[in-house]
């Protein structure tokens, strides 16, 4: 399933500075039961959005109104706990398109590389930079360079570059998945295989 090509991204960002937010903060285990894709982002950090009667807690920041964007900013160590993919989904069904952390647990980094969710992992202190800034003006833009692998405050100019495996950027840069990218040289796979034949 293709993607939205990412390159560049500029958006004002929603901020959950908790540490250590593990897959079933971000999607409880009793939601794991469909096998698409489609529906997660409703019951992304449910039992922090919602109460038990299923109303809104108004202290939650994705119910609060002044936080809008495509950029979640999340504390250290964002995604640890169980491997489930469909942390991931939730995150991208919900609206996200990057996830910004001074750390991410390694499998949750890469179910997001693989759905088209951009993991930008920054240092303990430009994240805090960043937090301030959201804190100081909600509206602050981030911008996200992919090309360039960078990370902006366009209210004052800091940014910091971030690492990308360059196969998984440049499926992001296209749009592919890993089906796509096999799918996009398959004519090279067949020319390959037609001369082991020879």
């Amino acid at each position: 399933m293709a993607y939205d090509k990412f390159n560049i991204l500029t958006s004002s960002a929603v901020p959950l500075p908790i540490e250590n937010v593990d897959t079933d903060q971000i999607i409880p285990a009793r939601f794991l039961k469909a096998t698409t894709r489609e529906g997660f982002g409703d019951n992304l950090f449910r039992d922090w959005r919602y109460n038990g009667d299923n109303t809104p807690k108004a202290d939650f920041v994705l119910n609060d109104p002044t936080y809008s964007g495509k950029i979640l900013v999340g504390g250290k160590n964002f995604g640890s706990g169980s491997s489930r993919e469909h942390a991931a989904w939730a995150v991208y069904d919900y609206g996200f398109r990057a996830v910004v952390s001074s750390f991410f647990a390694d499998i949750f980094k890469g179910n997001c590389l693989n759905i088209g969710v951009l993991p930008v992992q920054i240092s303990p202190e430009f994240a805090d930079v960043i937090f301030k800034a959201i804190e100081a003006d909600p509206k602050t833009e981030l911008e996200i360079n992919l090309s360039e692998q960078t990370i902006t405050l366009l209210a004052t100019g800091q940014n910091e570059s971030f690492d990308i495996n360059g196969y998984k950027k440049n499926n992001m840069l296209n749009g592919f998945d890993d089906i796509d990218y096999l799918q996009n040289i398959k004519s090279d796979i067949i020319e390959f295989a037609e001369k082991q034949l020879i």
